[in-house]
């Protein structure tokens, strides 16, 4: 009788369509302060500036029940990324879309996943266009008054050209420095931006009321003011990504610095969100602008100063979330048209992909309304529900036990948000864009 030798058991280690091949030896050596500045980065952004004028919409009560709820929902569903990272033993899932492979399966799996955390990370890359070539606009009208007046298009131009260079920066690991000075200057200017409102006061007649307009109209509105909230916990859709940069071994596994790291973010995301909304709201009330730092006029020089640290922080805001997407067009271009790996694939897709977003940047300029409508359909699923899915499909916490009930409780919200300030955010784009003069 023949005996044959039991099939060898599959390999842990499960590869990925989208990862992109280098050495891992180069790639995962960052620190836990790393993911600290990267989350910093990634989440507290251009939405930081607009939560006083979603207050504006909410009111006190609802307003900061909104914001405090959001910030402990996403600070649950951040914990549950970084648990399900290393959630089988040999494997690392380090894109979104591996856990989301993993979790729905190979096929349904990409397409839950891919759309949602690229609607996040290029929706945020145009919203930051936008958001730097106006505040650089703003810095140079108030550090040179004489100056000849440009139109707003060109700066945003101006700004989307620096990126045609910082893009060509290999990886996560390369965009440090840059991430860690746009940490930074979120801190500074979050700072400026309360304090400032602080020390103005309240303005003459400030009034708390509900803004006066049609029933339909202000359900609309505060529908975007939903999705305006949930584009300032955007930044799960790189957390993975981040992740995948730290070493990790049995002993000393990646989700132990990491999770250290995103304490330290969520923490400096709390001094940055909640002063901000709720002084900015105090100062202006209901006529607030939807850029908070427009309405602070004196002293010019540190409103001017707050302004240019917008600009540099979005500049490092812009490569954390196109970091992935280039790693994954480059992978395409590589398996699907066997273009071959170099400095000629860098420059191509790279600068492609920054010309597309700068030109849906300065064609649809109208920002708190972006802010909503991709703050629903892209980051409410990404940051408050998708996670708690995936916890439930993978751990399978048991059965009306408080694990399963928060992560219910968590998808119920996050779709309510996604659904409300979807359609908030896009009703108020086809009604500004009826009043504005593109390419102005």
């Amino acid at each position: 009788m023949v005996t044959t030798s039991p099939p060898p058991p599959p390999p842990k280690e499960v590869v990925s369509d989208e990862k992109w091949k280098e050495d891992q030896d180069t790639t995962r050596r960052a620190k836990w302060w790393y993911s600290t500045f990267h989350t910093v980065t990634a989440m507290i952004g251009a939405g930081v500036l607009s939560l006083p004028y979603a207050m504006a919409y909410l009111g006190w009560g609802p307003g900061t029940m909104v914001l405090a709820i959001s910030w402990c929902m996403t600070l649950n569903t951040m914990w549950q990324m970084i648990q399900l990272h290393e959630c089988v033993p040999g494997t690392r899932f380090d894109r979104y879309i591996d856990l989301g492979r993993h979790a729905f399966g190979p096929k349904l799996g990409p397409w839950i996943v891919l759309p949602q955390q690229l609607i996040v990370q290029v929706g945020c890359d145009i919203v930051y266009m936008v958001t730097g070539g106006k505040c650089l606009k703003k810095f140079v009208e108030m550090a040179c008054a004489n100056c000849t007046p440009i139109k707003q298009s060109y700066w945003i131009v101006i700004f989307g050209s620096l990126h045609f260079f910082l893009s060509q920066l290999p990886n996560f690991n390369s965009v440090a420095g840059v991430s860690l000075a746009a940490a930074v200057m979120s801190l500074s200017y979050s700072t400026i931006a309360w304090a400032g409102c602080l020390s103005k006061g309240q303005v003459e007649n400030v009034s708390y009321a509900y803004k006066k307009t049609s029933p339909a109209d202000y359900m609309f509105r505060v529908f975007n003011a939903l999705g305006q909230i949930s584009f300032a916990f955007a930044g799960h859709a790189v957390a993975l990504e981040i992740q995948a940069t730290i070493p990790s071994t049995p002993e000393k596994p990646s989700r132990i610095p990491m999770w250290k790291g995103a304490l330290g973010a969520y923490f400096i995301n709390a001094i940055c969100y909640f002063p901000v909304a709720l002084i900015g709201y105090w100062a202006f009330g209901q006529d607030v602008d939807d850029n908070v730092l427009m309405d602070l006029k004196k002293p010019s020089w540190l409103i001017a100063a707050a302004n240019l640290m917008v600009v540099v922080h979005v500049i490092g805001s812009y490569q954390v979330y196109a970091m992935p997407v280039f790693d994954m067009l480059e992978s395409l271009m590589v398996k699907k048209v066997n273009f071959p790996p170099g400095i000629a694939l860098r420059l191509i897709t790279r600068s492609a992909y920054v010309a597309f977003t700068l030109f849906v940047g300065v064609t649809f300029p109208f920002f708190g309304d972006l802010l909503g409508f991709f703050g629903g359909f892209g980051f409410a699923p990404t940051s408050y529900f998708l996670p708690s899915i995936m916890w439930l499909i993978i751990k399978k916490p048991k059965r009306f036990g408080l694990q399963w009930l928060v992560n219910w409780a968590c998808i119920f919200i996050g779709v309510f948000i996604m659904l409300a300030s979807t359609v908030g955010g896009f009703r108020n784009i086809i009604t500004d864009a009826s009043t504005y003069r593109f390419y102005t």
